[in-house]
């Protein structure tokens, strides 16, 4: 070997895991808060009619009725609007916020309950959503990289 010769260069890093499109779509909008609204006006519905269907457990009449049906519909299609349109989101879970609280009387105690917590759950996720917020793996990564380098 010549003195003036350089070491081979290491093997360049092999190629950073692409994401798939859903996961790269997910990561643009609230989903799980989205999902879990959606969740929840569904469960509810399912719960009203069972209840009326085949058990008969529930006499319905009237305006509180329509209601019943009425609120997890609006749940469901804000979770979806959520999903599909996250710039208007405060609007939208603010809304099935509003009518998961209203499921509370109208549908069963907001499909026994379950119902209920999955839309209050999901209604504040899709608020509290930041869409220029770094994601928490991101963050944690550089926060360890910085504490090994510094230390």
């Amino acid at each position: 070997m010549r003195s003036g010769t350089a070491l081979p260069a290491a093997p360049p890093d092999p190629a950073p895991k692409r994401r798939s499109r859903f996961a790269t779509w997910r990561g643009t909008r609230p989903f799980l808060g989205g999902l879990l609204l959606t969740l929840a006006g569904v469960e509810i519905m399912l719960t009203m009619k069972v209840l009326e269907s085949s058990l008969q457990v529930i006499l319905k009449a009237g305006a509180l009725g329509i209601a019943g049906y009425l609120l997890p519909a609006v749940m469901t299609l804000c979770g979806l609007l959520i999903l599909f349109n996250p710039a208007q989101r405060i609007f939208y879970s603010i809304i099935g916020l509003l009518a998961t609280l209203g499921s509370w009387v109208t549908s069963n105690l907001g499909g026994f309950v379950v119902g209920l917590i999955l839309g209050l759950l999901g209604s504040t996720l899709a608020f509290g959503w930041l869409p220029d917020q770094e994601p928490r793996r991101k963050l944690l990564r550089r926060r360890r990289r910085e504490a090994a380098s510094a230390g």
